[in-house]
């Protein structure tokens, strides 16, 4: 660390994304990709794209905001288009929670981060027993208020009725990041359009087979949306290039696809989730692209580095609460026929 760097992130600890070891070729079980490829229309809208690169980005991303909006119901006033999700969280946190913010001592890592980065004053508010979200323990916050929706790393999810109770009774801004919603039941999207003080969060890293590309998006009332807007041109007006900007509308154009590969991670999600508790395992219930389970047989890290000697990638966590468990990414179901096989193998040696 040099003797320039502000004072003030000296003690910040960064955020730890997932690992990407290049040693050997590995089933990757370990970042919540989708397991399958980008559709044939996005592959051709990129490739039609890349002799444009000599030119700017759209910086308003009118087409695909249009896009976006008719595919969810909302005016283009409501959308607001990042280079992934998380910089729709790093200038939310920026710029809305100078009351403070609460959320759960175990979820999404960047949390936590962006309100040491920012320094905002953070609550966390441990989940229960069984990992679930209290909601009344969210209710009435006089700051903001960030949930994931599944949860991650557990894939639990909060019911609507639930989040709607504490978008109502919050006195400042309350994010629902629902970057795994498509995998699940539950989206607040039309919320929004009853409160003010409400933002949904989505990606299309996740659901949409496009980790690579880094494109998130917000939907929220018109003033939050220009709030946001405003951040975004007085740091990065181009902040999503031209290939991104094309491949998402032709996303959108191919949305039967990607309903079908969702269907296929659900189905999988099933088929692993039971072949796991048939081996003793402890398995959280999940409306994500991944699971959350433990062994009765062996310890957390030993599991993740015997699957890993292997040749599977799965996530272990540290935090004392979490660290008997792995999360392990659906990928298809060859790959997850694998990943049982070797864990049946681990436990007879």
């Amino acid at each position: 660390m040099s003797r320039f760097l502000n004072e003030r992130f000296l003690n910040l600890e960064a955020y730890v994304p997932g690992e990407q070891p290049q040693d050997k070729k590995y089933i990757k079980l370990n970042t919540n990709e989708m397991p399958y490829p980008p559709s044939s229309g996005v592959v051709n809208a990129v490739s039609q794209t890349a002799d444009t690169l000599n030119l700017y980005p759209d910086p308003t991303g009118k087409a695909l905001k249009e896009k976006l909006a008719e595919t969810y119901g909302v005016s283009p006033e409501n959308v607001f288009l990042s280079n992934g999700s998380d910089e729709i969280l790093s200038f939310a946190f920026m710029s809305f929670f100078d009351k403070g913010v609460a959320f759960a001592d175990i979820t999404y890592g960047f949390y936590k981060v962006y309100a040491e980065l920012y320094g905002v004053n953070a609550e966390i508010i441990p989940l229960k027993e069984d990992f679930s979200i209290d909601p009344a323990e969210y209710e009435n916050a006089r700051g903001g208020v960030v949930i994931a929706n599944p949860n991650a790393p557990t894939g639990r999810v909060l019911s609507a009725e639930s989040i709607e109770r504490i978008v109502k009774s919050a006195g400042g801004i309350v994010i629902i990041d629902e970057a795994y919603a498509d995998f699940g039941d539950v989206s607040c999207v039309k919320l929004t359009e009853k409160y003010d003080n409400l933002i949904i969060v989505r990606t299309y890293s996740k659901s949409r087979a496009m980790a690579g590309a880094r494109l998130g998006f917000a939907i929220a009332n018109k003033q939050v949306i220009d709030d946001l807007e405003k951040i975004k041109f007085s740091t990065n007006p181009y902040n999503i290039n031209r290939l991104t900007l094309r491949a998402g509308v032709a996303a959108l154009e191919d949305e039967e696809y990607y309903k079908a590969c969702i269907s296929k991670i659900r189905d999988t999600r099933e088929y692993v989730s039971d072949e796991l508790k048939k081996l003793g395992f402890d398995v959280q219930p999940s409306q994500a692209n991944f699971i959350f389970a433990k062994s009765a047989q062996m310890s957390g890290e030993m599991l993740y580095s015997k699957l890993k000697n292997a040749g599977i990638l799965v996530r272990h966590f540290t935090g004392e609460r979490i660290k008997e468990y792995i999360r392990i990414t659906i990928g298809t179901r060859e790959q997850m026929e694998a990943l049982i096989s070797e864990v049946k193998r681990i436990r007879e040696a």
